[in-house]
């Protein structure tokens, strides 16, 4: 289907920015649980990161028992010496015991650089995979939910929340295993030198478990609210960025200020409150820790003075005791990283779980395809984009394959309304469209969109050369047909006048061409896709009148034999139309040909006349 349509743009005001009501998780568990049971299918991998981890870390802990033998026999020697024996420090033996140290550091090295490479791929895999969702959703989202919602709130999960979560796995994910099995190893070593001490640093665990479980706790929420703020600034954003030049001619720039301070505020202030939280963790930690240092070397200098202990096991067991409130420390500093995860996570399965269109019921013609003729009927059609304020009510209307419907009336009357059902952009309240005899609903939406063509008053194109938009209408037409098409469409003049002719490169808003111009190409891509219906919804409102009459001629020869609806405000371009419907307030007041609702001089005679007193009179 060739759909030639604006770029959706946000809501004016400060309710485009209001991300949707969703489901939010309860605590940080609740958000942990469902990140781990996202990364399920990648579990050979996480559990491939473990062993890696386990292994640098039981090579990186076996480096203090080890040196605590060539501290005792470096001690040993010394004292040795002192006695006058001729033996002293066995430096070999010191040497070789140097020589392990090195080779255990230097596999303990590799063994973390190989976890680090597999995590990072892991998390790669992942945004990969969160991206390719996201987009695919969106394919499947209704067309309400862009209207409720702003783009950039719905960027910011795409973009910052899915990049937070990738450089949050590659960078926390590796560190709590490491810091974990550290934990464990080192628990085991102390131990194995002694009982007691290891009680009395253990003690102190429960302490910091205590802290850093209400930190969290406290932090969590104001890291959910500052991934909410971040979304919400960004669809501030990039609403004000899309429409900078109404702003500017509106002399708005003060007023955006001001809204962009106030959400930048509410930013900042998150921001603030979930760092300063997760900030208390780390010097609290770094104090418990310490304590427990400061105990443990107190009592083991005691225990060494009564030679309950040697000094190279003192030594290590101090050793042990930095090593086991390192990690500890380093899990508080990652807290921070893995709540803006979470947060981060909640966002996104957010997005994926919102509901989504509803599933055709069947599927109609061979092999899921239907080759529509055109003959479409609306039976007692109902629909309001929001309950219990309905735009249509039990609205009738019968199209004859071919038939040329004009549908005009005042704003708000529920034209465009009406071709959107059609497409099945929304789903109906109450009534059933009929395609060819069929309901709609047993058709697929790809089959049905696909024989469909759209040229809408706000022109669609994107970053590229004039022939690759053109071509988006048929992707298999060559340049020949392109240029054929663009000749039709009254565009190939003014496109060979540019500097470039069909190879000038549009910017990302077509802004280097007029509003005229870039309707005339979305014209072009539509009569390429070579419709079997053809809807028109003010195609020629921003073409000059003379350009208009070219174009008219040229949309008679695209609608000869194919149905077609007309949207027009200009009733000057339908008076050729097979019906025209008149609507008002959501319900059809006047339908006939052209001539027959003049001769009624009723609600259409008034608006043809409205437009066309001033030029008779003239």
């Amino acid at each position: 289907m060739s759909v030639i349509k604006s770029r959706p743009s946000a809501k004016r005001g400060g309710g485009a920015n209001k991300p949707p009501k969703s489901r939010k998780s309860k605590s940080l568990r609740d958000g942990l649980k469902k990140l781990m049971a996202y990364l399920s299918p990648f579990r050979q991998q996480l559990l491939g990161v473990a062993i890696l981890a386990v292994c640098s870390t039981v090579f990186m802990i076996a480096g203090p028992k080890i040196l605590a033998k060539a501290t005792d026999e470096l001690a040993n020697g010394i004292s040795r010496m002192m006695q006058g024996q001729h033996s002293g420090i066995d430096l070999g033996s010191i040497g070789l015991i140097a020589l392990l140290l090195v080779g255990l550091y230097l596999l303990g090295a590799l063994f973390t650089y190989m976890q680090g490479h597999v995590m990072a791929r892991v998390a790669t895999d992942i945004s990969y995979r969160l991206r390719n969702q996201i987009i695919s959703k969106i394919n499947r989202m209704p067309l309400g939910y862009f209207h409720r919602t702003s783009q950039g709130d719905v960027l910011s999960r795409m973009t910052n929340d899915v990049d937070t979560i990738e450089q949050s796995l590659t960078q926390s994910v590796t560190q709590l295993i490491s810091s974990t099995s550290t934990i464990v190893g080192v628990i085991i070593m102390m131990f194995t030198i002694s009982v007691k001490l290891t009680f009395i640093v253990i003690i102190l665990v429960p302490l910091s478990l205590l802290i850093v479980v209400c930190l969290a706790r406290f932090s969590q929420n104001h890291f959910r609210h500052l991934q909410r703020s971040l979304g919400k600034l960004n669809g501030r954003v990039e609403e004000v960025y899309s429409g900078h030049i109404v702003m500017k001619a509106f002399n708005g720039e003060r007023k955006e200020l001001a809204r962009f301070d106030l959400d930048n505020e509410q930013l900042a202030s998150s921001a603030k409150m979930a760092e300063f939280y997760s900030g208390l963790m780390m010097p609290v930690l770094m104090f418990t820790g310490n304590l427990g240092y400061v105990v443990t070397a107190v009592a083991g200098a005691s225990m060494a003075a009564s030679g309950r202990i040697s000094i190279g096991d003192i030594q290590a067991f101090i050793q042990y005791v930095r090593n086991f409130t390192q990690p500890i420390t380093q899990m508080a500093s990652l807290s921070s990283q893995v709540q803006r995860m979470v947060a981060a996570s909640e966002r996104v399965f957010e997005f994926l779980e919102e509901e989504e269109e509803t599933m055709e019921t069947g599927i109609f013609g061979a092999n899921g395809t239907h080759t529509i003729h055109g003959h479409i009927r609306f039976e007692q059609v109902r629909f309001g984009y929001q309950k219990n304020k309905p735009i249509l009510k039990d609205f009738n209307l019968n199209v004859e394959p071919g038939q040329r419907v004009a549908i005009v009336g005042p704003t708000g009357a529920g034209k465009t309304t009406i071709v959107k059902l059609l497409m099945r952009f929304y789903e109906l309240d109450g009534g059933v469209i009929y395609v060819d005899g069929q309901d709609l609903t047993v058709i697929r939406r790809h089959d049905f969109r696909s024989q469909f063509g759209m040229v809408l008053q706000d022109t669609w194109l994107f970053n590229g050369t004039i022939l690759e938009n053109i071509r988006y209408g048929r992707l298999s037409a060559n340049n020949d047909e392109v240029m054929k098409a663009a000749k039709e469409a009254q565009a190939d003049h003014f496109i060979r006048t540019l500097p470039d002719g069909y190879e000038t490169e549009l910017n990302e808003d077509s802004s280097n061409l007029s509003q005229g111009q870039r309707q005339l190409l979305t014209i072009a891509r539509a009569i390429l896709a070579d419709p079997k219906v053809l809807i028109l919804d003010e195609a020629t409102s921003s073409i000059d009148t003379r350009t208009e009459q070219l174009i008219q001629l040229a949309m008679e020869r695209l609608m000869l034999g194919r149905t077609s609806f007309i949207i027009a405000h200009r009733l000057s371009t339908i008076q050729s139309a097979d019906l025209i419907l008149c609507m008002n307030d959501g319900d059809v007041v006047e339908q006939g040909t052209h001539n027959q609702l003049m001769r009624k001089n009723g609600f259409y005679a008034s608006l043809y006349n409205s437009q066309f007193s001033e030029s008779e009179v003239g």
